[in-house]
């Protein structure tokens, strides 16, 4: 196991009713500015909710934060954060959302340059933020209880990522009853992500960290299992209550401790989104398949492992049963209505030469966690997703 400094700061309120303690969490002085995205929080009852939680207080909102949140639509709100003198952000949605506050937070303090480069630097020059909570609609990206986030910037065609201490939520309120009215896409979408995050920091190479093996294999088997009854079962309280969870502990920072981690996929998949619009765990339900059959020499051990202890398969040649379980997670995405192709989505391809200008342009020219995957590679992965 490699050594690590493990700091999960952000405090949990998960269950049904958590939405009314959420004041507690929040300084009772504070200006407190609502971020949300295209209103559905106002028609599935959750704003008012978070309203009666904070009444009295003096309480702001923004809404119009886009599923990939854009930068020229998060400095809107940096304007209201500093016209309003807003001292507490509270970010209501899923993760874009989540993803959006925490670059106004750290926007409306950056006085380094450009906000923009904050992402150019991946975060490294923020040295404070706005505070912000969470109140969590739709589990997927485990960004209510990490410190990372990506911003799109339409004007250029970018979407980058960007890391920060001061970017962390004090709380995030999880209550699974308010992911009952979301749309199949979306809750598919949820079960997609969660499942390559954890694949992300899972299969790469062994270094006998047992524990955070056994507990992403228990986070697999369990998307596995409940994401088709999140389906089939919208208001199954405990599937929607495992799924939430296992999408927050995804990315939470403990099953990346100590391991090797990978992301490639998720390189890769933002230039899909960047080029095409598609949602995020649509772009990662293409490349990932592709990628571990590109990579499998590479990640035999750990897809051998893979294979048999999620996936159950122990029978045949190794690389019948590597192939076997790059299948099964193709399968299951397509089980869960999310295409493993290109063309799943009417594309052809034809933009991969500029999502291969864009890479390089980002810097991401050695990815993977071997740092062997080229731009060459890259291009070779996204032909054979086609």
């Amino acid at each position: 196991m490699n050594n690590f400094s493990l700091n999960t700061p952000t405090k949990i309120l998960f269950g049904k009713g958590q939405i009314a303690n959420l004041g507690k969490e929040i300084p009772a002085d504070a200006r407190i500015l609502i971020t949300y995205g295209g209103g559905s929080i106002k028609k599935n009852g959750v704003l008012d909710q978070v309203l009666k939680a904070l009444e009295g207080r003096p309480v702001f909102e923004f809404a119009g934060i886009e599923p990939n949140p854009s930068y020229e639509t998060l400095m809107k709100a940096v304007e209201v954060v500093k016209a309003q003198k807003i001292d507490y952000l509270l970010a209501v949605g899923g993760g874009s959302v989540a993803d959006g506050t925490k670059f106004i937070g750290a926007a409306a303090r950056y006085t380094a340059g450009d906000p923009w480069d904050i992402l150019l630097n991946r975060g490294a020059q923020v040295t404070s933020a706005v505070p912000m909570g969470c109140v969590l609609t739709l589990p997927a990206t485990g960004s209510e209880s990490n410190n990372g986030a990506v911003i799109s910037r339409l004007a250029t065609g970018d979407k980058l990522a960007f890391f920060s201490p001061y970017s962390y939520p004090t709380f995030a309120v999880l209550d699974p009853t308010v992911t009952y009215s979301l749309p199949a896409r979306q809750v598919a979408n949820g079960v997609v992500d969660a499942f390559v995050h954890t694949v992300e920091q899972y299969l790469t190479y062994p270094v006998q960290a047992k524990v955070q093996d056994r507990f992403s294999e228990g986070l697999l088997l369990t998307l596995i299992e409940e994401g088709p009854r999140a389906l089939a079962e919208p208001e199954n309280y405990d599937v929607r209550a495992n799924v939430m969870w296992s999408a927050t502990l995804a990315l939470n920072g403990l099953i990346g401790a100590g391991v090797p981690q990978d992301w490639a996929t998720h390189m890769l998949g933002h230039e899909l989104t960047a080029m095409h619009g598609l949602d995020h765990a649509q772009t990662l339900a293409i490349v990932l398949p592709s990628l571990l059959a590109y990579k499998k020499e590479q990640k035999r051990a750990k897809l051998l492992q893979y294979a048999e202890r999620v996936w159950h398969l122990r029978d045949g040649t190794e690389d019948q049963r590597i192939d076997g379980a790059i299948n099964a997670t193709r399968a299951f995405f397509e089980q869960m209505g999310v295409p493993t192709r290109l063309s799943g989505h009417g594309l052809d391809g034809s933009a991969i030469p500029a999502m291969i200008a864009k890479l390089k342009e980002h810097g991401c020219v050695a990815l993977g966690e071997h740092g062997d995957i080229t731009l060459e590679d890259s291009q070779r992965i996204l032909e054979a997703a086609r």
